[in-house]
């Protein structure tokens, strides 16, 4: 059978992202250009700057991941790109893009759904087998997603409010750490203590989340130690969170599991590279013979070699687009 060299385009927030992957497993070339520094200034991601530096990157980025293959479009099979989920501006600079080289070119154009990315990306470290739980952990969604088969896709839960990565965000900001709150707030918890009692958020036997409570009980549980004059451990306060953090997720996610008899869990999403999760559900796979895995460091935050992956499962599937394709904000999974 003959190998498919995909071009994938990643445009949906901040990173602007072009990689070329060959049969949706072998990253052939990957370059990413963060806008993470300018952002910083903010204290989060601005849409109108992010969608500005795709417009002036998106043409360079392509160009040096094809220069770093040492490739050119006519040994390429197909284009994909990211549709939806994310922000608009951000979107349509990738779409567009991918639609003018698949135009130009006479190439196939694969639309991809930005989570199907994250959980693709678990295929370029070992090809994924089924039925499995793949749970979605990001700055934008928390979602356990049952697979069947191949390139099918059922949320079974989801968050109800805060996805787990803002709400990591906000606490970091409230509690003046800086951004992004992720990695932040996961360092310190490894060498704080658990000292605040946090609630524990939606502790019910659903498969949904929800953080906005959890977050708000930190930002009140700050503001009643400023007013009192009270100074806050940072580093044990971080780790209070974390722990909740990890309790509601684990519960939910070996629930899941066990409901649907399925014994693999694939870990997806930025937040999927917290070590505090990862340890957390490493331990309750371990104690229940559950295959654990999760993608590599690099390929956990906004990528488009998870793309150009997930592009060559769709692209067997018959899923194609033409050039009415357009971006969108918000779409479910399916």
């Amino acid at each position: 059978m003959k190998d498919m060299y995909i071009l994938a385009i990643e445009s949906s927030c901040d990173e602007t992202s072009c990689a070329i992957v060959k049969n949706g497993s072998v990253d052939i070339s990957t370059v990413i250009l963060s806008q993470i520094d300018i952002h910083t200034n903010f204290g989060g991601v601005v849409p109108e700057i992010a969608s500005r530096q795709h417009l002036k990157n998106i043409t360079m980025v392509i160009e040096e991941c094809l220069n770093k293959a040492k490739m050119t479009m006519d040994e390429i099979d197909a284009i994909a790109v990211t549709y939806g989920p994310g922000l608009i501006g951000s979107l349509l600079v990738g779409v567009e893009a991918a639609k003018m080289l698949s135009s130009i070119y006479n190439k196939p154009l694969i639309p991809v759904h930005h989570i199907a990315g994250h959980i693709y990306a678990n295929n370029l470290n070992k090809r994924m087998e089924f039925p499995l739980i793949a749970l979605v952990v990001s700055g934008g969604h928390t979602e356990l997603i049952y697979m069947k088969d191949e390139y099918t896709f059922e949320k079974i839960g989801g968050t109800l409010d805060d996805a787990v990565g803002e709400s990591y965000d906000k606490v970091a900001r409230v509690i003046g750490v800086g951004y992004p709150g992720g990695p932040i707030l996961d360092k310190m918890a490894k060498v704080g203590i658990h000292e605040y009692n946090l609630p524990i958020p939606l502790n019910d036997e659903s498969y949904n989340f929800s953080f906005s409570g959890l977050k708000s009980a930190v930002i009140n549980l700050a503001h009643n130690y400023e007013q009192k004059g009270i100074k806050i451990n940072k580093d044990n306060l971080a780790k209070s969170f974390q722990d909740v953090v990890v309790e509601v997720i684990t519960k939910k996610t070996l629930k899941a599991l066990k409901d649907k008899n399925v014994k693999r869990l694939i870990i997806a999403g930025g937040v999927a590279a917290n070590s505090g999760i990862r340890e957390g559900l490493k331990k309750i796979c371990e104690e229940n013979a559950i295959e654990c895995s999760y993608p590599d460091l690099k390929y956990c935050t906004d990528n488009a070699t998870m793309i150009g992956a997930a592009g060559y499962y769709a692209y067997k599937k018959g899923i194609v687009a033409d050039s009415t394709l357009n971006a969108v904000s918000s779409t479910n999974l399916t």
